[in-house]
């Protein structure tokens, strides 16, 4: 034990995007071997998260959960032993509530006895929902309890937050104990929802940090409209284009999101598997500092074009440049709203992050065409003209 857990944003996978109920073995341990063949273990993406609906509709006898007999019918552990055979890591989900979003018994005033259950399992992740919460019961104190489970049950067991933004979550869920925690209602698998959790999420950034890592919810990248879970296709047929999802990844990277994929990593097209192991990209989620960026927007578009600057471990800044409008626009940086005047003497050097090349030296403000929907990020290094 006292490993530090969830230093910087975890990386993984979850079942519940593209499955949402259909879930069972054979998915999940074919989602690990794709983990391993397609290079997303190689790219930093460790957690296999089962999400809703694995479990039996009552528990046992001793109260305990029970594993659905046809969807697992060898049980849990064996799932997370091949997971862990694979050098990856194993993920599960459960409900401060009653019951789970889907009518499954929830881990309400079983929270210790569930935890112990979970480390005898081999679970290294678990994701905490918040349906179906009695009324009276307070919210911060049922996570505080299942936090203190986790961090009393044997095992290191990073422990994901999932009530969306409720009860003031902001102002207590870092001295709750959680890893990471939900601050919005549940994404979907079009541009509208992705822009919309953006523009939620830009005056948050005080309240993410190390160890407590604000999340934006799962990745749509590469769902494309496909699955069986239709609260996350809602109604738009096709889900995004490969450029919206190539600005989901970027947006998610920089904001420090958990980057958790949802779509099939099993049948990835060559255009999500780029987005997704994009070394360039992730290194800026990765660091190690995990500084929030600040937001300067476009001053002729405010609304909808802005630029984000994140200050990284050594020196160097992330600069994503966006534009979430349906037409191209500008979008100009003038480096003296990030602290570097032309007083200085200096420039910055961007590094392009998705053509991975250096693209020039700039003094005074970097100004681009930034094509409808997408977007332009840098890693940038202060240099002397």
């Amino acid at each position: 034990m006292n490993k530090p857990l969830a230093h910087t944003p975890p990386m993984g996978w979850n079942s519940w995007n593209t499955f949402g109920w259909n879930i069972n073995e054979e998915l999940i341990k074919t989602a690990a071997d794709a983990f391993v063949e397609t290079g997303l273990k190689d790219a930093g993406y460790e957690y296999i998260v089962i999400d809703d609906c694995w479990s039996e509709k009552q528990r046992d006898e001793n109260g305990r959960l029970v594993p659905d007999k046809n969807k697992f019918p060898n049980g849990i552990k064996p799932v997370a032993d091949y997971i862990h055979s694979k050098g990856l890591k194993f993920g599960i989900y459960s409900c401060a509530g009653t019951h789970t979003c889907a009518g499954h018994p929830g881990s309400f005033e079983h929270e210790f006895d569930d935890a112990e259950t979970f480390a005898e399992w081999g679970v290294d992740y678990l994701k905490y929902d918040y349906c179906y919460k009695p009324k009276s019961a307070d919210g911060e104190n049922l996570y505080k309890r299942m936090a203190m489970a986790l961090r009393n049950c044997g095992r290191d067991i990073v422990f994901s937050a999932c009530n969306w933004g409720n009860d003031g979550v902001l102002n207590w869920i870092r001295e709750s104990g959680a890893q990471l925690f939900r601050s919005i209602g549940d994404i979907q698998d079009n541009w509208l929802s992705i822009q919309g959790i953006v523009e939620s999420q830009l005056t948050h950034e005080a309240y993410s940090g190390v160890y407590c890592h604000n999340d934006m919810d799962m990745l749509v990248v590469g769902m494309h409209g496909k699955g069986d879970n239709a609260e996350v296709l809602g109604k738009v047929v096709g889900g995004c284009t490969d450029t919206e999802y190539k600005t989901h990844f970027a947006l998610w990277a920089l904001k420090n999101s958990p980057l958790m994929i949802g779509c099939d990593v099993r049948k990835m097209s060559p255009e999500t598997k780029e987005i997704l192991t994009n070394a360039d990209i992730i290194a800026l989620n990765q660091d190690i500092e995990c500084r929030g960026p600040y937001c300067i927007r476009q001053w002729n578009n405010p609304e909808k074009v802005f630029a984000l600057v994140k200050p990284l471990c050594g020196g160097d800044y992330a600069i994503g440049m966006f534009n979430f409008s349906d037409k191209t626009s500008e979008m100009s940086l003038q480096f003296f709203d990030i602290g570097l005047p032309t007083s200085s003497g200096r420039g910055l050097e961007l590094y392009d992050c998705h053509k991975h090349e250096t693209i020039g030296t700039f003094t005074e403000r970097y100004a681009a065409q930034i094509p409808s929907h997408d977007c332009f990020v840098f890693r940038a290094k202060v240099v002397k003209k």
